[in-house]
Order: C-alpha cells, then sequence, then structure tokens
C-alpha cells in the first residue's frame, strides 16, 4: 500500500487490507487532522482491498466529520462502487468522479 498527497488530497495505490490498515489509518488522520476543507481520496491506483480497508476508510470518514471536513472519495474503482452499493455506503460516503458513477443510486 501506498498513500502520496497533502492534506486536501491523498491518492490510495496498492493493497488497503489488513497488513496495512494502520499505517493507512495514521496516514488519514494525520491529513485530516492537519487541513481545512473537503480530504479527497483518489482510489484510482488501489488494487485491492478488504474488510479492515473498508472499516479504514469509514473511520476516516467519522474523523473527517469530527474535525468538520469532509472525506470525498474520487475515480474509485468498479468493484469497490459495487460493494459501497451493496452495503449501501454509497448512500453515507461522498463519492466523484467514479467510473459509472451515474449509475450509483442517490438518495
Amino acid at each position: 500500500m501506498h498513500i502520496r498527497g497533502d492534506h486536501a488530497e491523498l491518492v490510495v495505490g496498492g493493497r488497503l487490507d489488513v497488513r496495512s490498515a494502520a499505517d493507512a489509518r495514521t496516514a488519514l488522520h494525520a491529513a485530516l487532522d492537519a487541513g481545512i476543507g473537503d480530504l479527497v481520496l483518489d482510489l484510482s491506483e488501489l488494487d485491492s482491498w478488504d474488510a479492515t480497508g473498508l472499516g479504514v476508510i469509514m473511520g476516516a470518514h467519522r474523523r473527517a466529520g469530527r474535525c468538520g471536513r469532509r472525506l470525498v472519495l474520487r475515480r474509485v474503482p468498479a468493484q469497490l462502487q459495487r460493494l459501497l452499493v451493496a452495503t449501501r455506503l454509497h448512500r453515507i460516503l461522498a463519492i466523484e468522479g467514479a467510473v459509472g458513477v451515474e449509475s450509483l443510486p442517490r438518495v
């Protein structure tokens, strides 16, 4: 897993799973604590994830709210989009610029 960027936009790549969760959580929390406004996560380089990785994203979403910020997912891979719809998390998370985003139901 690799994360690069600053307190406004991060690119997450590789595997976001149980092995990388602690490092990812640390990087996301540091970016959220250091900035203002939206924190954009570009997921275009994300190869795979597991439930722990999804938990890291949800934890960052909650922390962003507590910091008065918003977590925005950008360029979400199709498989993750389907997972977000199946779990109804697409209703909670801000998602933009995803391939096929027009097919994501919004409530």
